[in-house]
């Protein structure tokens, strides 16, 4: 799984196993002590499992925590992902929505978002689309609209 900024470097990368897939993307699981890496900074070890999910043609990924990780779902506005062999690729488009343990659900990174648009000159369509998407993911994670509810429990129950 590669994600990369908007000017084609290297952002969060990591390695996987492909758990299957529904109507609602391609399923990824991380055991605990998969090892990621953002850009060339030291390699960083995630101590609790995941599952992933890289919907097609939305403008999101997903990652749903086991617990006890207090974020329970960690979702990127990204572009579309694009699959090639086995590595899907994604370009980061810094905003995020988050919800944690206790149901609260909030949009990070807004700031970032901002000064990236200038930095590196985002298209009006591509402020476009990630706004658009961003919205429709605080609604939708905020009422358990799936795959948010429950359907990400069965794929997370796979990774071990």
């Amino acid at each position: 799984m590669v994600y990369r900024k908007y000017d084609g470097a290297l952002h969060w990368h990591l390695s996987g196993r492909r758990l299957g897939a529904d109507e609602h993307g391609v399923w990824i699981g991380c055991r605990a002590g998969t090892v990621g890496q953002r850009g060339n900074e030291p390699t960083v070890i995630w101590d609790f499992r995941h599952v992933m999910l890289f919907p097609r043609g939305s403008w999101w990924t997903a990652i749903f925590n086991a617990p006890p990780k207090r974020t329970e779902l960690y979702c990127d506005i990204a572009t579309v992902p694009e699959w090639r062999g086995d590595e899907v690729t994604m370009v980061d488009l810094d905003l995020d929505v988050i919800r944690y343990r206790d149901g609260s659900v909030k949009i990070d990174d807004e700031d970032e978002f901002a000064e990236h648009q200038v930095r590196y000159g985002y298209p009006p369509a591509v402020m476009a689309q990630a706004q658009k998407s961003c919205d429709w993911l605080v609604t939708a994670v905020a009422d358990g609209t799936e795959p948010f509810a429950s359907t990400y429990q069965s794929w997370l129950a796979k990774v071990d």
